[in-house]
């Protein structure tokens, strides 16, 4: 009888620190041995010539996620993951999110109920906390820290969502006590409602203007202001979509202060401009995300942020909403006000492939970077590690064999998603996975899914311990 249930041969194995050829074997989902592996097993994939690196982790996507204006997010957890695994992502991370009002608690168990049996690949949650009551602080969050949910966003705009500065710092005192994660959406609140009103008076309604009305000072500040806040109460954070240098910069300063400051960027500050704000008619709704794209120069620094290690962390948040739907990007009507239309760009299936072409295949970025910041990375910040983000004896079978021969013009055809458009349409690549595995299952064959819905399993997180507070 075969010892082992899979063996990858003559793998080109990359991980975060390393490069070497080895065979991979694998039994009962996870990886059991790397080198040279002379027992036999019942499927043998022959990766010669060919990299293999850790399942993608994408610490940041949006699923399903009730909205408050009416919209409806494409991808649920079929579409999404399946979408995610023909990218390479064999663990998803989208929101939990408390509705003002109500518990965080109810929150977790609605998510499940719209999760469970339907993904393809192994996903957690994060929270998102908007209204941090004394019962939220004292008693829930504390629970479902110790239950598995060890991170939580919280923003400093959007209406429904936003915190003030001592709410702020009430939620960065609990994950100091608790040594939970904080992922902070950073952008200044007033300052973008005033710009609003400013252009809406005006008749600039259009979908260039929502570049306009956040421009970079109002992410700089709010990057600053949440940097003070975490540095008085000692405790790292995680800083989300950095859209450009100058809010990159106040992350650098940090960092190089001895703060633990992180930095998450995604690929449209690498791939987008706001020239795609203003494409003729109400084209350019489909790059509007906040905070939005930027200048090509800002690109070029969002480049060497990740090259240089100002970025722990590379996510899609993909956020699913079709162009052409009531209850998409024309939610509010085919010329709707900018500050009407739904927020995100999808890209969940996409992260990978254009970041290993763009950045490993031209230069830009070794690939030991691009597993750090697509796998080890978030699968570390979000305490998934080593289970998931490594290939490792003991860790999940979540693998990727590339593609990197095959030169092909990026459609939307060829994408699993919900969605009616990619905003990356029409970019050439050179990379795709071949071949995909979760806990040592084929879950995607040259850019098709063959997994079973349902297959995914939920995983509880534990507590980041990397990134634990300073003792007192």
């Amino acid at each position: 009888m075969p010892v082992l249930d899979t063996i990858i041969r003559n793998a080109n194995v990359v991980t975060a620190t390393d490069n070497y050829t080895a065979d991979i074997g694998i039994r009962d989902g996870v990886i059991q041995t790397i080198g040279t592996v002379g027992e036999m097993a019942e499927n043998e994939i022959d990766a010669a010539g060919r990299m293999v690196t850790p399942g993608g982790v994408d610490g940041h996507c949006h699923l399903d996620q009730p909205m408050d204006d009416g919209s409806i997010m494409a991808d649920d957890f079929t579409s999404g993951t399946i979408s995610a695994a023909c990218g390479g992502t064999t663990t998803v991370i989208p929101f939990a999110c408390q509705v003002k009002g109500e518990g965080l608690r109810a929150a977790v168990e609605d998510y499940h109920r719209r999760a469970d049996g339907k993904a393809v690949v192994d996903y957690a949650f994060h929270l998102i906390v908007t209204d941090p009551t004394p019962n939220v602080l004292g008693q829930e969050l504390p629970a479902l820290i110790k239950d598995g949910y060890s991170h939580f966003k919280i923003y400093m705009t959007y209406d429904a969502l936003k915190l003030n500065d001592r709410q702020i710092l009430d939620v960065l005192h609990l994950a100091r006590r608790e040594g939970a994660m904080t992922m902070i959406h950073a952008e200044n609140a007033d300052c973008i409602a005033w710009l609003t009103e400013m252009f809406e008076a005006a008749g600039d309604t259009a979908p260039r203007f929502h570049g306009y009305s956040r421009p970079p000072v109002v992410e700089r500040e709010a990057t600053h202001r949440a940097i003070s806040l975490a540095e008085l109460m000692d405790v790292p954070v995680l800083i989300v979509h950095v859209s450009g240098n100058e809010a990159m910069t106040q992350i650098q300063n940090a960092q190089a202060r001895g703060i633990r400051i992180y930095g998450e960027t995604c690929p449209q500050y690498l791939f987008l401009t706001a020239d795609d704000l203003a494409q003729p008619g109400f084209e350019g709704a489909k790059c509007i995300c906040s905070p939005p794209p930027r200048t090509a120069d800002d690109q070029e620094h969002i480049w060497r942020g990740i090259k240089t290690g100002v970025f722990q962390v590379f996510s899609s948040d993909h956020a699913p909403f079709r162009f052409d739907d009531d209850k998409g990007k024309k939610n509010a009507g085919s010329n709707a006000k900018f500050s009407e239309i739904p927020n995100g760009v999808p890209g969940i299936e996409t992260r990978l492939p254009l970041l290993m072409s763009e950045g490993v295949l031209k230069g830009r970025i070794d690939a030991h970077t691009f597993v750090s910041v697509t796998s080890t990375g978030p699968a570390q910040m979000y305490g998934l590690f080593p289970r998931k983000g490594t290939i490792a004896p003991g860790s999940d079978a979540d693998l990727v064999i590339w593609d990197t021969e095959t030169e092909f013009i990026l459609t939307n055809d060829r994408l699993h998603h919900n969605v009616d458009y990619t905003p990356y349409e029409g970019i050439k690549l050179q990379a795709w996975p071949a071949t995909v595995l979760s806990r040592g299952r084929v879950v995607a064959e040259n850019g098709e899914c063959i997994a079973t819905r349902g297959d995914g399993e939920f995983l509880p997180c534990d507590t980041p311990n990397p990134l634990r507070p300073n003792p007192n």
